[in-house]
């Protein structure tokens, strides 16, 4: 099993993306440490996968993301952020505030998450943040979506140089039927999956069962660090 006898963290693990990839590492063989703002969910998510242990917590929470990692009783091996998303609003509805939210959510979240996890994450163990691929084509709809997204491969490829020996790798994702999906798009959903079905070269929607299934690999292939992965099925080229 790939990640025998290691420990994987989630930030944003009681669902969708986070959550899948919880079930595989622990299908190959690892601990699992499930993190959330949704006690309930989170401890129903921890039964699913059966966890290690869970803390309900917002990751934007800067003192709480430090306490987490500071209170971990062993070192870890991987984690993987999945908490936040997208801004999808035009830009001149946008004020400073929104503007410095938008674009720095992401990096500032990744940032703390690292500069905690450091200290606990064993020499050749990966940090794997997510990305999209949706935001590379210019929109009015999206607004500053693609800004924020342009700017994470470069973060990404110097925080693994900062970081190293501990690997640090982005994923950019298209369209992945979550409930994160399902909420924001509502009875558009079906609508989008038939669109994408048509569309996409493989034919089918994309899981979160791929996004886990490529999380995994990021961190048992100890050959990968600095680096971005698009998993959208085709959809940048398409769509």
């Amino acid at each position: 099993m790939q990640l025998e006898g290691q420990t994987v963290v989630l930030i944003g693990g009681s669902a969708g993306i986070g959550l899948e990839t919880a079930r595989r590492a622990k299908a190959e063989g690892a601990e699992v440490i499930l993190t959330g703002r949704d006690s309930e969910r989170l401890d129903a998510a921890a039964r699913d996968v059966g966890a290690a242990s869970v803390a309900a917590f917002d990751a934007n929470d800067t003192e709480a993301l430090r306490t987490f990692f500071e209170d971990l009783p062993e070192p870890i091996d991987h984690v993987l952020v999945t908490a936040g998303g997208p801004s999808y609003r035009p830009l001149l509805e946008m004020d400073a505030d929104d503007v410095r939210q938008a674009l720095g959510d992401h990096p500032v979240l990744a940032l703390e998450v690292a500069r905690n996890a450091k200290a606990k994450l064993r020499p050749g163990g990966s940090l794997v943040l997510m990305g999209g691929t949706g935001g590379r084509k210019i929109s009015r709809s999206i607004g500053i979506v693609s800004a924020a997204t342009a700017a994470l491969p470069p973060f990404t490829a110097t925080l693994a140089l900062e970081l190293a020996p501990i690997r640090v790798n982005l994923i950019a994702a298209g369209f992945v039927d979550t409930p994160l999906s399902a909420t924001l798009l509502g009875d558009r959903l079906e609508e989008r999956r038939n669109e994408l079905r048509a569309t996409l070269p493989i034919g089918r929607v994309v899981g979160p069962e791929d996004v886990a299934a490529l999380a995994v690999h990021l961190m048992s292939n100890t050959a990968l660090t600095g680096a971005t992965y698009d998993i959208d099925g085709g959809q940048q080229f398409v769509v």
